[in-house]
């Protein structure tokens, strides 16, 4: 397991563990997800620190290795363009690494924890012209606080739709393009190989052990940060936007479902890793609020260019393949967040 003493990293080992499988942890304990020192173990599994970039540490962690589940990296939209070269070696370079010693080892099963941002926007519909792929934003039609997508033929709103595996990849920001190279490194290799890769897409993954509010968390943890110390959520946009708030707890279930199916899935597929029942990021930071007791949110109207306005996928394809479906409902899993002790 890469990436094991991270915020998902974590909830998987002690899934696996619970399972009865036989783990091996590796973390460089980069401090985009680790503000602290790393824990020496994780469900009570040591943890090696190491470098995915350091092929003498890779290849010692990976004798007698059956499957590797490949959760390290750095997310989310970081700081600015500065974090680009961190952002390739950390995803793209140490994937590379990783798959050329897993090659030499022998190993030839991968558990790939991918990400929605590969899609870009997701799914959209045209009342004139069917299925489209919305532009890029435009810096003055957001500030002018227009934030639904227009057809790119006739301008006009669009309809946002269910995102499915085989939709076009449209990475909008640094952290998307590393992930889609992930998939496509992963790709190459399975073919190379004969291996077997299942690569997941998860969703806004949510749940207790979140980082803190740092550029690099997701948004249930920066709004969770703000009532926590009695602040309003502050909601960019309309909050109109249309998320899939998958539970931890659930993402590690599909991870165990993923490293059963690397037994008999033959080449490379994706798996959108999602609740399938959407929710807004207005709805998520309401639903924050009440179940913190904390003030109401406020709605800023304020953007980043590299967001995307809606993502919403279709889950049917890891629920028929891996029997993987997502049982933790947003406000059970929200009012358990709200207390829930957070990465520091």
């Amino acid at each position: 397991m890469t990436g094991g003493a991270g915020f998902i990293g974590s909830h998987v080992v002690a899934t696996l563990t619970a399972s009865g499988c036989e783990v091996t942890v590796l973390d460089c304990g980069h401090p985009a997800a680790h503000r602290g020192p790393l824990p020496a173990e994780v469900a009570g599994v040591p943890v090696t620190r190491a470098d995915l970039r350091d092929p003498g540490a890779v290849a010692a962690a990976l004798t007698d290795v059956d499957v590797v589940v490949h959760q390290a990296a750095m997310v989310g939209l970081g700081v600015d363009l500065d974090d680009l070269p961190d952002y390739v070696g950390c995803n793209d370079l140490g994937t590379a690494v990783l798959l050329a010693r897993m090659a030499r080892a022998g190993v030839h099963r991968l558990v790939l924890a991918s990400s929605m941002v590969v899609y870009g926007e997701g799914g959209y519909s045209c009342a004139e012209h069917g299925r489209v792929r919305p532009g890029p934003r435009v810096v003055a039609d957001l500030a002018a606080g227009v934030f639904e997508p227009p057809c790119p033929i006739c301008r006009t709103p669009l309809v946002p739709e269910l995102v499915g595996e085989d939709a076009p990849l449209d990475p909008r920001s640094v952290y998307a393009a590393t992930k889609v190279a992930q998939e496509h490194l992963t790709a190459a290799w399975a073919r190379q190989t004969g291996g077997a890769v299942a690569a997941l897409r998860y969703h806004n993954v949510y749940g207790p052990g979140m980082p803190r509010d740092t550029p690099y968390s997701g948004v249930a943890a920066i709004f969770r940060s703000l009532v926590e110390a009695g602040r309003p959520p502050r909601v960019f946009e309309d909050g109109g936007q249309r998320r899939d708030f998958v539970h931890v707890r659930d993402v590690a279930a599909a991870n165990l479902a993923a490293v059963a199916a690397t037994e008999t899935l033959g080449g490379w597929r994706a798996y959108n890793v999602a609740s399938g029942r959407p929710a807004t990021v207005g709805e998520l930071a309401a639903e924050l609020s009440r179940a913190a007791g904390g003030p109401a949110p406020v709605t800023t109207g304020e953007f980043r260019l590299g967001d995307v306005r809606h993502v919403v996928a279709r889950p049917d394809r890891a629920a028929t393949e891996l029997g993987f479906r997502a049982r933790v409902g947003l406000a059970e899993g929200v009012a358990e967040f709200a207390s829930a002790p957070l990465r520091g």
